[in-house]
């Protein structure tokens, strides 16, 4: 029977992160990873995607993200390089590729049951992130479209679209990032919900990090936070909006079998739509302890589960620590929940 003071279900960069601080505190704990390799959701993202932030603020805790060899932020396989050498730097204890099913109360154990048999723990940490639960809003018609349909999560180089008719949905940093370089070989129109907000050519993602804390901590003498706008002008989307190629136009009412439908009745043949609508949280493990709530997430005080006192949450956004679900506020919601975590083995140890 495997046996652990603490188990994390994911390994990606908020599990490294809680495994770098929980190694240096001495606890027994292991990491399990669904994954065949290092990188977590890093493994997904298309074959262009970069960090908008310098690799030094966008590094986890102990070592920072070497500069990159090539000019500009780190790429893709510049993350991939850094998380898979991480976790050899640090030799944590990650056991891969290892599904957890589901997660369910076991007399003072919570047993996380995989197909690779039982791990028991005192407490879980649940940091398996959003990708694997990718977010499509439902249109009428949505069923009925022949064309392509994927979501950014699944989106890989924009060669496959060139010379199509293509939707691109979305109007955060991946929907820019993508229109960006799928405008030039397609006809391609960017559909977002209100005109896109971009940051000044001189600030980078950091500024979303700071934000992000700013709103937690709650705003200075009633000023608001925020409101320079969200996406980040990387070389590629700076292009674009050069060549004019950012402008979006508001939500179709529905979709058909071969396009859409705008708000004045007007259609438009449509070949592909590429979905850069975002993610839920991937709860589904947590089913069985019936702590999810209706709002797909897990309501939490300090990180740890209201309902099940043994469960804990990283990693999945503002509501599980400013920041979290990025890779520059991995660092800092892990050390918090590490030393809660110490904490609270201490006080089980002495109960």
């Amino acid at each position: 029977m495997k046996t652990h003071d603490i188990v994390i279900v994911g390994g990606g960069q908020m599990g490294l992160s809680l495994g770098y601080y929980l190694r240096r505190s001495g606890a027994d704990f292991v990491i399990v990873d669904s994954e065949t390799g290092p990188g977590g959701a890093w493994r997904h993202g298309w074959d262009s995607l970069r960090l908008f932030s310098p690799a030094g603020y966008s590094s986890l805790p102990g070592w920072l993200m070497p500069p990159p060899s090539h000019k500009g932020y780190p790429t893709r396989d510049d993350v991939l390089d850094y998380l898979s050498r991480y976790e050899e730097r640090y030799k944590l204890p990650i056991q891969r590729p290892v599904r957890v099913e589901t997660i369910r109360r076991s007399g003072a154990h919570l047993e996380v049951v995989t197909e690779d048999g039982p791990y028991f723990a005192r407490f879980v940490v649940s940091a398996t992130g959003t990708w694997s639960h990718s977010y499509v809003p439902e249109y009428p018609g949505h069923d009925l479209f022949e064309g392509t349909q994927v979501h950014s999560a699944l989106y890989n180089r924009p060669e496959a679209y060139a010379g199509q008719s293509v939707l691109v949905v979305g109007g955060g940093n991946s929907g820019a990032q993508i229109m960006a370089e799928i405008a030039p070989i397609a006809s391609a129109t960017w559909v977002t919900t209100h005109d896109p907000l971009f940051l000044p050519d001189d600030v980078d993602g950091r500024v979303l990090f700071e934000r992000a804390v700013a709103r937690m901590k709650g705003p200075p003498d009633g000023e608001p936070v925020g409101g320079v706008g969200d996406i980040v002008m990387v070389p590629p989307v700076k292009a674009a909006r050069d060549r004019g190629d950012l402008s979006s136009v508001r939500p179709f009412t529905r979709m058909t079998a071969t396009g859409v439908v705008w708000p004045d009745g007007s259609e438009t043949a449509v070949d592909a739509v590429i979905w850069c609508t975002g993610f839920k949280p991937a709860l589904d493990h947590l089913q069985s302890l019936n702590v999810v709530e209706a709002d797909g997430r897990v309501h939490v005080e300090d990180y740890r589960s209201i309902k099940e006192e043994r469960l804990w949450m990283a990693g999945y956004g503002d509501w599980t620590g400013p920041g979290s679900a990025t890779l520059m506020g991995a660092a800092r919601t892990a050390r918090d929940v590490s030393a809660l975590l110490t904490s609270a083995l201490a006080e089980a140890a002495d109960s």
